[in-house]
């Protein structure tokens, strides 16, 4: 797994797993047929704030049939190297699916959903779409040699229960950044991540983090601490964005 640009930190499974959830903008998600054998597809992904992978299902799909059976799914997540595809990092993930229903849970995936992939908005709010939210109750990751390791579905979610003040504020604080600090978030894509230079804007702030995105990339940065409110994040994205200066120095 990629980590953060000077860091050298050792091996977190837990965390590799949550970093390819919250970078993957597809999956494969695997349900059972109506005979008990299992179905593959490729699916658009998204993460609600706590890190629970988000898709957006179509009623009329196979696997959404198969999933109102049968809740069991399991994803595929990975790095989506290029020219060594082997060599990325993945993780199968199992747990259960089901269909967001509550009016403030669907507006969030909405909006989680749609900044990662614009191009859904045209169907997002057809009748026989929905969001489905996936519980995570386990991985098993491959990160490279000696790095093959199942990870418990506990260790994979980001607790939101104390942060109901950055969630209220997460909307208005991407929406800012990347209007008013455009600069900060190209400086945190550059020389706290280490990626190339792009067009990068933030798509989600949880209190582990924030997910930056150009085109279809997207790339985690988590703040090294936990924040809850709106104050606490501002104060973790100033203290970014000037060791993200310093580095470009």
């Amino acid at each position: 797994m990629p980590e953060t640009s000077g860091t050298t930190e050792a091996f977190d499974p837990a965390r590799a797993v949550k970093r390819l959830v919250r970078e993957s903008q597809t999956a494969a998600l695997a349900t059972l047929d109506a005979d008990g054998g299992p179905y593959a597809s490729l699916v658009q992904c998204a993460n609600l704030p706590d890190g629970a992978p988000l898709l957006l299902l179509s009623q009329l799909a196979r696997h959404t049939g198969n999933l109102k059976r049968d809740a069991r799914v399991s994803l595929l997540v990975d790095e989506h190297r290029k020219g060594d595809e082997l060599q990325g990092a993945r993780a199968g993930l199992k747990g259960r699916i089901h269909a967001l229903t509550d009016a403030d849970e669907i507006a969030t995936a909405r909006r989680r959903f749609l900044a990662r992939h614009p191009d859904a908005a045209g169907f997002a709010g057809f009748s026989d779409f929905g969001f489905y939210r996936v519980e995570m109750e386990s991985a098993h990751l491959v990160a490279g040699f000696g790095r093959i390791v199942d990870v418990a579905g506990a260790a994979l979610s980001t607790r939101v229960d104390d942060a109901a003040g950055l969630l209220a504020a997460e909307e208005s604080a991407v929406a800012h950044m990347n209007a008013d600090h455009a600069d900060a978030v190209q400086l945190y894509a550059l020389h706290l991540v280490g990626t190339g230079p792009g067009h990068w804007k933030m798509v989600g702030l949880d209190p582990e983090g924030c997910d930056l995105m150009d085109g279809t990339q997207v790339r985690r940065l988590d703040f090294g601490r936990r924040v809850t409110n709106a104050q606490e994040m501002r104060a973790v994205l100033v203290e970014l964005a000037g060791t993200a200066r310093t580095a470009a120095v």
